[in-house]
């Protein structure tokens, strides 16, 4: 094959495969770039939103332990609206319910939970969220509402909490027998040798109840 031929066979191919290769290439690149401006932007939100977090608890270092409530609403809303669906903003509505608790604003509480129990982040949230509209619940005297919450199994690190809190809703609904089993099982989901305390206290209490 002579010069001129090796030069028409290279041109054919750069013709037919040069115009793919540098899109190709082009497209590469835009990907890398992207993704990495996509890394970079995750992270600052991220480290925006801790800032707003901490803040928020924050509002608890006061000379009453109080937290300010107007504070609270405004940096809890700020999480909800420029960081929604990051746990930082699941994390400020509980703390957003347990202020609401502490004041007495059961129905605010409540509320506060259902909408985070109806859409949590992660199973972490999902549980502790249904936990403490549990007990909201059952501290406006709607225990069997709360049981309801409660049913079926709990991942194996929610055990011995779910259960002991069934217990809870049993004893005040005067099902002592119920609540006795519900506690045992608090117990036997919990590591032989982890400290057992108020458990061990409520199920003496059962014990002292049917003698």
């Amino acid at each position: 094959m002579t010069e001129e031929e090796q030069i028409a066979q290279i041109k054919d191919w750069w013709q037919r495969n040069g115009k793919p290769l540098l899109t190709g290439g082009a497209l590469a690149l835009a990907l890398v770039f992207g993704w990495n401006a996509w890394q970079s932007y995750q992270t600052k939100q991220a480290q925006s939103a801790s800032l707003i977090y901490q803040q928020l608890l924050e509002t608890s270092l006061t000379g009453s332990g109080t937290p300010d409530a107007g504070k609270v609403a405004e940096l809890a809303g700020k999480l909800k609206s420029e960081y929604a669906g990051t746990h930082y903003a699941q994390y400020a509505s509980l703390f957003v319910a347990k202020v609401a608790v502490e004041a007495g604003k059961l129905d605010d509480a409540a509320a506060e939970l259902k909408a985070l129990s109806d859409k949590p982040v992660d199973a972490t949230v999902a549980e502790l969220a249904r936990q403490r509209l549990a007990r909201v619940l059952a501290a406006q005297g709607k225990a069997e509402d709360a049981l309801k919450l409660l049913e079926g199994e709990a991942a194996k690190v929610w055990q011995a909490s779910r259960e002991e809190l069934k217990g809870d809703l049993l004893v005040q609904l005067g099902r002592a027998d119920d609540a006795h089993a519900a506690y045992l099982k608090a117990k036997a989901a919990l590591a032989d040798d982890a400290a057992v305390g108020g458990l061990q206290m409520k199920l003496d209490d059962l014990a002292k109840g049917d003698a």
